[in-house]
């Protein structure tokens, strides 16, 4: 019996979609393209930013820290936000937002006003991301989920990678305002396509609507923002303010659980943690992106530094990472269609721990290969578990509540991210012995290098265990 209906679930998942269903994954694809190429391309613009405004590097980061804080502290409600208004309307507003936002831009005269600027944009990207995963279950047939989520997750790959080569030829050709207008007509694009494809919103009497919950969605967002501050400001090497941003975050958690439990309609039903398949997955996602930080952040320095990499290469040799993701996207998702989201993100997290333990254990004298060999390994196990787990995280959710699963999904990704940029960062400075790491001695950076993801895979063993744990735990009910 569960033969045949391995059987049937495999030529399900075989069948080709319809050319609707074709059609909304491609605008959810390209919004999903547009919200991640927004998040890289702002970053080769410092420098540019800097000397066109006569600001130093702490005032032009902003532009980059606006974004990515308004992502993370946002992307939650948008989501609830989503469930209760209607999402295809929702998502049409945040594609109108971000592509408004952007062309303001383009346009800022001054620098507070492209900060300003990019934070608005940063709000229709949290709306964006939110609910492009949503409408997954909407549009796109249960035995197709993975691969879905796989194209979704090679977009976002691919706009993460295409980012930093973009702006430069932008930048080189155009000047610094390219990189924002740019987005002008892929953003009426994605709108045109999503208003032709997306399925209407289901209408919805007002009395049986549930209520948005302002106290609670406000309280989250100060709780994010300050801890977003905290691992962000001092790059890694902690001082009073990050003390206190801490400390405020931890009060901002508290009174936010408070209020949830006594919200007639809470943004986040607290109830739903006790699930430990999905705490287990939140958490390791949260993990995984830790650690997938450190070839951001380490990597760069290891090649300029170990190897002796001239700026270009070491960008040929980062980009390295992105694109394995990019290809490993589509393939992941048939494989989790195919095997099962438990056993392939298991996999994914097996891969990802070996190709860390490689890199601590290989010899900086293996050169160029000895890196890109264990990261090609990591990149490619990160797509197999982050496709995995989005899928299993987000299928059987019930309509009213996959905006707001949506939003905790991206929301852990986030947070690790900026978690691995601090925490790994120090690990990385302190196991080296510098306190300026551009000017280490190579050995110092190779051993920093080794250390860090030895830490690294450390916490990969450790998500292992927890699906591991989670897998076995869902068996035997």
């Amino acid at each position: 019996m569960q033969s045949v209906a391995s059987r049937d679930a495999a030529v399900a998942a075989s069948a080709p979609l319809a050319s609707s269903t074709r059609w909304a994954l491609a605008s959810l694809s390209l919004t999903m393209l547009l919200a991640s190429l927004a998040t890289s391309i702002a970053n080769v613009a410092l420098p540019t930013l800097a000397q066109a405004f006569g600001a130093a590097f702490q005032e032009v980061q902003w532009v980059v820290l606006a974004y990515l804080l308004a992502i993370t502290t946002l992307i939650v409600g948008a989501g609830r936000l989503g469930d209760i208004a209607g999402r295809r309307r929702l998502l049409l507003a945040g594609v109108a937002l971000f592509t408004l936002a952007s062309a303001l831009c383009g346009a800022a005269p001054t620098l507070p006003l492209l900060i300003a600027a990019r934070a608005a944009q940063g709000l229709g990207a949290a709306v964006m991301m939110a609910l492009t995963l949503a409408f997954v279950g909407e549009t796109v047939p249960k035995q197709k989920t993975g691969s879905a989520m796989g194209l979704l997750a090679t977009m976002s790959a691919i706009g993460t990678a295409l980012g930093p080569s973009l702006g430069g030829l932008l930048i080189a050709g155009y000047g610094w305002r390219a990189i924002f207008v740019v987005n002008l007509p892929l953003g009426l694009l994605a709108f045109g396509l999503a208003w032709r494809w997306l399925p209407a919103d289901r209408r919805t009497p007002a009395a049986a609507r549930a209520g948005f919950d302002g106290a609670g969605t406000l309280l989250l967002a100060l709780t994010l923002a300050a801890y977003a501050l905290a691992m962000t400001l001092g790059r890694g090497r902690p001082g009073a303010l990050n003390v206190a941003l801490l400390a405020t975050a931890v009060a901002g958690l508290r009174l936010f659980v408070r209020a949830e439990r006594r919200a007639p309609s809470p943004l986040i039903r607290l109830a739903m943690f006790r699930d430990r398949a999905l705490s287990a997955s939140l958490a390791t996602s949260a993990l995984v992106a830790t650690v997938m930080m450190a070839t951001l952040v380490v990597g760069p320095f290891h090649l300029a530094g170990a190897l002796g990499l001239a700026p270009a290469a070491v960008g040929l040799v980062v980009s390295i990472g992105p694109l394995v993701v990019a290809l490993a996207g589509v393939p992941a998702g048939r494989l989790t269609d195919r095997f099962g989201a438990s056993r392939t993100g298991i996999a994914g997290l097996a891969a990802i721990a070996a190709g860390c333990a490689t890199l601590a254990l290989l010899p900086a004298t293996l050169g160029v290969p000895g890196y890109v060999a264990p990261l090609v390994v990591i990149t490619a196990g990160y797509a197999l578990f982050q496709t995995a787990n989005t899928t299993a995280v987000m299928t059987d959710i019930p309509a009213d509540r996959r905006g707001v699963m949506s939003g905790l999904v991206n929301l852990a990704r986030n947070l690790g991210l900026i978690t691995g940029a601090s925490a790994m960062g120090a690990v990385f400075a302190h196991a080296a012995g510098a306190v300026d790491i551009a000017v280490a001695p190579a050995h110092a950076v190779a051993l920093g290098t080794r250390i860090t993801f030895a830490v690294a895979a450390a916490l990969m063993a450790g998500a292992l265990g927890v699906a591991t744990a989670s897998r076995a735990a869902r068996d035997d009910r």
